[in-house]
């Protein structure tokens, strides 16, 4: 897990709610799919609690919006996960969904989830959060590929309306 006590980048700059959500719900969907197990709301408020406790993270505004944005992310992710899935295969061109690494795949979702059912954000935000993200959690060769792999779902999805 990343240390969210501070909810501050390494540049010093705040972390805003919705980052630090995706995070949170990139973890918890991380943990689920290493251990196979489906994700559920006693399991998440769970891994929220000892987020709370292991990262000493403050009891604020900010840290409760980054929760709930958590929870409707990891809820999408689960209800959409097949078609959601479906999505992100189509696109990873020549790379097959068993060499995805388990990071990889769940900032993917969480992004590809953010894409589509979340209208209050921007699709190019979404990628760029992804590939931070990416690039906190998994390298910049991840970060890179993930871009590829959800420009190429915003372009082809996507009407250019909705970007």
């Amino acid at each position: 897990m990343s240390d969210f006590s501070s909810s501050i980048d390494e540049s010093g700059v705040p972390m805003h709610s919705k980052r630090l959500g995706r995070e949170l719900a990139m973890e918890f969907l991380f943990g689920c799919d290493l251990r196979e197990e489906v994700p559920g709301a006693a399991g998440f408020t769970q891994f929220l609690e000892t987020a709370r406790d292991e990262f000493q993270m403050k009891d604020n505004r900010q840290a409760h919006r980054a929760e709930e944005y958590a929870r409707k992310l990891y809820e999408r992710v689960t209800i959409e996960r097949d078609s959601i899935d479906e999505i992100i295969c189509r696109y990873c061109e020549n790379w097959g969904w068993e060499r995805l690494s388990h990071v990889d795949r769940n900032i993917m979702r969480v992004a590809v989830a953010e894409m589509r059912f979340f209208d209050d954000v921007p699709l190019v935000v979404s990628i760029d959060e992804a590939v931070e993200i990416a690039r906190d959690f998994s390298g910049v060769d991840a970060g890179n590929f993930i871009n590829g792999v959800l420009n190429a779902i915003k372009n082809r999805e996507f009407t250019k309306s909705e970007q």
